[in-house]
């Protein structure tokens, strides 16, 4: 299985939802390390560990924006059977998780909602599923 430390790999402090609203945010943490790693796990008919301990704490909308994200490019189905999230720290980050963010970012999908992103910065062309097939490109989404 594959893992992706939050405190070592991305930040100590994690920040708010968007670029646009300081550093560290979930938006970057999205584009720049999850959206990658998981597709990678899932291509190789892996699993991802997300462990978000050791960190300063979260903001809801960090995890929000960044399982978001997960959810809108990859589906709900694929997210709940190949991501495994650890919270020993702060359990009900896992619950708000399952309960909260993955169901209602799928309504979103389904609803044709398309997320911001508000990053200036290039990010590297990242993964989706569609129609059951790993794609790489480079997605328009809206900035408003």
């Amino acid at each position: 299985m594959s893992e992706i430390k939050i405190l070592t790999q991305f930040s100590e402090s994690p920040g708010p939802r968007y670029c646009r609203q300081g550093r560290w945010s979930g938006e970057q943490f999205y584009h720049d390390i999850l959206n990658q790693a998981f597709a990678e796990a899932y291509q190789n008919g892996d699993k991802l560990i997300l462990d978000l301990d050791g960190t300063d704490g979260y903001m809801s909308s960090f995890l929000d924006e960044a399982i978001g994200n997960l959810v809108y490019d990859f589906g709900m189905q694929v997210v709940t059977d190949n991501l495994i999230v650890i919270s020993r720290e702060e359990p009900v980050w896992k619950k708000v998780i399952d309960n909260e963010v993955i169901p209602e970012w799928n309504k979103y999908k389904d609803g044709g909602t398309t997320p911001k992103k508000t990053s200036k910065k290039n990010h590297p062309a990242w993964f989706r599923l569609i129609d059951g097939e790993l794609k790489k490109g480079v997605w328009i989404l809206s900035t408003t």
